[in-house]
């Protein structure tokens, strides 16, 4: 009975050889081992897009400019651009930012779907005329870089709320007030943009105050332009 076994495994295995064998030998050499399987099924996400997570639309915002026109997000439809929460006496971090923000503005100044916002959170001293000698002393440059000014409040629940970036005011800090260095990277569709960190996760915001910051947000603004 044994042996009769032994003969019907022999026979399966043969039988399995003859039709799969050959099959996956091909396979190979086509490389395309996993294609269609279940784990190619897992994940696949090669379009465009794949290379940068969308984190979730912007927020809408309507406020003015240092030319005193009314600047939206429907301003950037159709055009990638990049957010920092700021303001013009800020003694600290903001002349980093807006040093680092130029950089970025010269590297695509001649695209016309790219822009920048440049938000004041203390828009009861940013006035247009303040934000537009600002923009002039440090050199800011471009159609689309927009220094932006509004309602206090309505500023703050759109860097708090909208994009989650923490300003404050706060009387005991130098400038009086608190806020990120962070950068918002944004797309031609209106939504928020990031590249994923060592360990597979969300950077969400780019690292204003940063070289390698920088550098990563330049890259993605090219995936970006070119989607």
């Amino acid at each position: 009975m044994k042996n009769k076994s032994y003969i019907g495994m022999a026979f399966v295995i043969l039988v399995f050889g003859i039709l799969v064998i050959p099959k996956i030998v091909e396979r190979i050499k086509n490389n395309d081992v996993v294609k269609g399987d279940r784990l190619n099924s897992i994940g696949d996400t090669s379009t465009a897009k794949a290379d940068l997570l969308t984190i979730g639309p912007a927020p809408k915002f309507s406020l003015t400019n240092q030319d005193n026109k009314t600047i939206s997000n429907e301003t950037y439809k159709g055009k990638v651009y990049v957010v920092e929460f700021f303001f013009s006496t800020c003694p600290t971090i903001c002349p980093i930012m807006n040093r680092n923000m130029k950089f970025v503005q010269e590297s695509f100044a001649s695209n016309t779907n790219f822009g920048i916002a440049s938000i004041t959170i203390n828009p009861e001293n940013d006035t247009p005329e303040i934000l537009k000698k600002h923009a002039e002393d440090i050199g800011a440059k471009g159609m689309n870089w927009n220094f932006l000014t509004g309602d206090k409040e309505s500023i703050f629940g759109i860097a708090n709320k909208g994009f989650n970036l923490y300003v404050g005011e706060n009387k005991k800090v130098n400038g009086g007030f608190e806020h990120s260095g962070l950068f918002a990277l944004i797309d031609k569709e209106g939504n928020i943009r990031s590249r994923k960190d060592d360990f597979g996760n969300p950077i969400i915001y780019y690292d204003g105050l940063k070289e390698e910051g920088v550098k990563q947000l330049k890259q993605d603004i090219t995936k970006l332009l070119a989607e």
